[in-house]
């Protein structure tokens, strides 16, 4: 629940790792039981947090647009019983529009135009967003997710899932310049991005130093080794390609948003390479890093201000533009 765009009254976030461990990855049709068991929970918690009914709403947002369909239909479906209900309107909203508008929640202010650097488990994108919410998107992955590789290398490691804080946390303890691992798309003429050759490499490393018996597995330093130099390789081209966007757009600052916007040394690094050219970078708080509710409703309020209304006929889509 969040009041004029701005202001989270409750954010309830009911986690499913626990449920997808043992399976190295997110199962669809889990994904989608767990959604339909939480849905009415999560709601009720989340006006008793806020200290409001129904009543006190003005409209109802869902997200509607990309991700797994099944558990995007339980949502939709939810959303749309709510809002006949309690007769409300309705607003589909698309799931990377929510991650590019958290760091505004936290925020008093944020400059436009702005590059935003979407980095999740299923979305790698430089947007250039401009006042009014309008975006122009520069670039986006051509195969794998950052996140996704983060959780593929984890399991080629033994690390278990999700993979992103395990080797954000192994990887200050290595040498970065271990492996040289490569760094596909970093110098092409455009904002495109490629993590599926990384992984490859890491995982043809890990069978390699493994038939050879020089891993050392539990968390020594061989393993830490690979993790620093693979994220390295990773986080190297993330920054390198938002410098090059923000130079030549001219926008003034960055964001980082989505799960990957948790990792320290993407922060640091881009943080660190923005000063040296005079731009500031702006990231959400953890809680806002992650899927969360309160990034939808907060930019679902600034889609209400512009007028947009989604009747019943709203329907959940696996992929979307957010043109």
């Amino acid at each position: 629940v969040v009041a004029d765009g701005r202001e989270v009254l409750s954010n309830i976030v009911a986690s499913q790792v626990e449920t997808h461990q043992e399976y190295g990855g997110v199962v669809p049709e889990l994904a989608s039981r767990k959604h339909i068991e939480a849905i009415n929970y999560i709601v009720s918690r989340s006006l008793a947090e806020a200290g409001v009914t129904f009543k006190d709403l003005e409209a109802i947002a869902v997200t509607n647009r990309p991700g797994l369909i099944g558990a995007l239909l339980v949502g939709v479906a939810a959303a749309k019983s709510l809002a006949y209900c309690h007769n409300l309107p309705l607003l589909g909203i698309n799931h990377i529009e929510g991650h590019i508008y958290a760091p505004f929640l936290a925020l008093d202010a944020l400059p436009f135009p702005h590059i935003c650097l979407t980095v999740s488990g299923g979305h790698t994108l430089l947007v250039e967003v401009h006042e009014g919410w309008q975006y122009k998107v520069l670039g986006s992955t051509q195969d794998d997710a950052a996140g996704e590789v983060y959780d593929k290398v984890a399991k080629y490691l033994g690390l278990g899932f999700p993979g992103g804080k395990v080797i954000d946390d192994l990887a200050q303890k290595g040498n970065p310049s271990a492996v040289k691992f490569p760094r596909p798309m970093r110098n092409t003429d455009d904002y495109q991005f490629s993590f599926s050759g990384i992984k490859t490499s890491v995982r043809y490393f890990v069978e390699k130093a493994r038939r050879a018996g020089l891993l050392v597995e539990n968390g020594q330093q061989a393993i830490e080794d690979i993790a620093a130099s693979f994220q390295a390789a990773v986080v190297d081209v993330l920054v390198y390609k938002s410098l090059r966007a923000v130079k030549a757009t001219g926008a003034a600052a960055i964001t980082l948003t989505g799960g990957v916007a948790a990792n320290s040394h993407l922060r640091a690094s881009l943080k660190l390479a923005a000063a040296e050219i005079g731009a500031e970078v702006y990231y959400p708080p953890m809680n806002l890093c992650t899927d969360n509710g309160a990034m939808i409703a907060g930019i679902a309020y600034q889609k209400y201000q512009q007028g947009l209304r989604d009747g019943l006929s709203l329907n959940a889509t696996p992929k979307g533009s957010i043109f």
